[in-house]
């Protein structure tokens, strides 16, 4: 609808599309991303069968043999569980070191081993009475047999192909001394 000005032309007609006001912030305009995410680059160095330094996390220090990547990018390692106590996981390369260290890995079946396969299940989560926090100790969680199986059979393939001098380097844990210079160092 047109307004009459003074002079008794027609004025333009306010657009519907322009507010009155404008917002103080911006707004943010989602971005369009039609990228597809691709599988992480592997270290050359590290190989099936090199044995790895974990740097951080529960484990850190110990040395863990690599056996594959997941298609998420994550490393899978294992101590073997029965030489150091390391099973298996998951581990971003990001925080691992590779020595020049190789293993003679045997025919090993990986296929179950997925991303998902280490996925902790959601426990449903329920309201707490007083009587509850009182009462309630601290359960131990106990882990699924199809895990203890599947990190034995694995630990049963390994152990063989290991020598006894490799046996005691990956029970060893890695450690710093004063005047230690890593960046020096050839692992």
């Amino acid at each position: 609808m047109a307004t009459k000005t003074a002079k008794g032309a027609a004025a333009p007609a306010k657009s519907e599309t322009t507010p009155r006001f404008y917002p103080a912030d911006d707004v943010p305009k989602p971005l369009n991303r039609n990228f597809k995410p691709k599988q992480t680059k592997l270290r050359a160095s590290i190989t099936p069968g090199t044995v790895l330094i974990l740097l951080a996390g529960r484990f850190k220090g110990k040395r863990v043999v690599f056996l594959g990547q997941l298609p998420s990018g994550l490393l899978l390692v294992t101590g073997p569980f029965k030489l150091n106590g390391v099973p298996v996981r998951r581990v971003n390369q990001a925080y691992v070191i590779a020595t020049s260290t190789k293993v003679a890995l045997p025919k090993l079946d990986l296929g179950k081993f997925t991303d998902s396969y280490f996925k902790a299940a959601e426990a449903k989560k329920t309201k707490k009475g007083e009587k509850e926090f009182f009462d309630g100790q601290l359960k131990k969680k106990e882990l699924a047999g199809e895990y203890v199986a599947n990190q034995k059979s694995l630990d049963a393939a390994l152990l063989p192909a290991l020598s006894a001098d490799l046996k005691g380097y990956l029970s060893a844990r890695f450690t710093l001394q004063d005047g230690d210079r890593p960046h020096m160092m050839k692992f």
